[in-house]
C-alpha cells in the first residue's frame, strides 16, 4: 500500500484541469505561491546581506513550505501542460513568464547564501587555526627524561567580528 500525498496542504489541485475555470484557478494559485516564495527569498537575501543571520534563519519554515508547494505545483503544471495550455493559454503564458523572471532572483539568493556559508566556514577555520597555533610549540613526544608532554591547553578566548 502506498502513501497518498496530502493534497489538502497545496493551494491548488493536483488533478488535471477539465475546465477553463479550473485551469485559471490552478495558474492563479501557483502564481500566488511563486509571489509568496519570491517575497521570502528577497527578505532572506536582504537579511543575510545585512548580517542578520538569525532573522534570516527564522524564515526557513515558511521558505521550506513554499518551496515544497512551488516544486509540486511546477511538476503538476508540467504533467498537465497540454490541458493548461488548451484551457487557459493566457494564464499559462503568464505563469511561464513569471517562472522565467523568478530564476535570476533565485540565483542571486543562492549566491548570497553560498558567500555567507563560505565566510562562516573561513571564520571557523581561522579560529581553529589560531587556537591550534598556540599549542604548536608544545612537545608531542616524550621528553629527554621520559616525562609525558603536557596536554593541550584550551584557547583562552576568541574574538568574533559580527559585522559582515
Amino acid at each position: 500500500m502506498t502513501a497518498q500525498p496530502n493534497t489538502s496542504t497545496f493551494p491548488f489541485s493536483l488533478d488535471r484541469p477539465t475546465s477553463q475555470q479550473e485551469a485559471e484557478q490552478f495558474c492563479s494559485a501557483l502564481s500566488g505561491t511563486m509571489e509568496a516564495l519570491l517575497s521570502v527569498i528577497e527578505m532572506e537575501t536582504d537579511l543575510v546581506r545585512a548580517g542578520k543571520l538569525r532573522e534570516a534563519g527564522e524564515l526557513q519554515p515558511d521558505k521550506a513550505r513554499l518551496i515544497h508547494e512551488y516544486t509540486r505545483g511546477m511538476m503538476t503544471a508540467k504533467e498537465h501542460a497540454v490541458a493548461l495550455g488548451n484551457l487557459s493559454p493566457a494564464s499559462t503564458q503568464s505563469l511561464r513568464r513569471q517562472h522565467a523572471e523568478f530564476q535570476p532572483v533565485l540565483r542571486i539568493n543562492l549566491a548570497v547564501l553560498s558567500t555567507a556559508r563560505e565566510v562562516a566556514s573561513n571564520i571557523v577555520a581561522s579560529v581553529a587555526k589560531a587556537a591550534g597555533a598556540k599549542n604548536a610549540n608544545a612537545p608531542t613526544t616524550y621528553g629527554r627524561n621520559g616525562s609525558a608532554p603536557v596536554g593541550p591547553q584550551s584557547a583562552r578566548g576568541i574574538a568574533v567580528n559580527q559585522s559582515l
